[in-house]
């Protein structure tokens, strides 16, 4: 008999940063329907804020991919750069090879491109106003900025 993995029912994402640019670090969690949580995050020496944004968004794309996940299943961010990024401005860039509608070059579109590879069409990005008292985005930016200053910070593991 075999035991059914929990799916996700939600995840949150946030970015920090030392300075802009600066010493960075973002920081992300998964919840399962089980109770359970996984946190992880990861630090960059010299990089920018909207970078870090970027970065757990996409780790947490990445993780999800083979994850059994909830159908309403959103991530949560404290980033409206990401969310208009990724719902709109995006499809204008890619028509206009990775232009502005200025014709600058976009900005991070290293980062812009893996997103949308990683994209995965059954998960939205929900705002949630930073620094309001949600638990996982309070949680999800002290694990952020703990990387960003190399502080150590115990994350919870998920137990597979």
């Amino acid at each position: 008999m075999s035991i059914e993995e929990p799916r996700v029912i939600t995840a949150a994402t946030d970015g920090a940063c030392s300075g802009n640019p600066g010493p960075g670090g973002w920081g992300a969690l998964i919840r399962y329907e089980d109770g359970s949580i996984e946190e992880f995050g990861g630090y960059s020496p010299k990089t920018t804020n909207n970078r870090m944004e970027l970065k757990a968004a996409l780790e947490v794309l990445k993780k999800l991919k083979s994850l059994p996940r909830h159908p309403n299943m959103k991530i949560r961010t404290d980033s409206k750069y990401l969310i208009d990024g990724l719902s709109t401005w995006i499809i204008g860039w890619k028509k206009n090879g990775w232009k502005t509608s200025s014709r600058k070059p976009v900005v991070n579109q290293d980062l812009w491109e893996a997103l949308d590879k990683a994209r995965l069409i059954d998960v939205a990005l929900e705002y949630v106003k930073g620094h309001s008292g949600d638990i996982d985005n309070e949680r999800v930016d002290k694990i952020a900025v703990s990387f960003s200053k190399k502080i150590a910070i115990k994350l919870k593991l998920k137990d597979r």
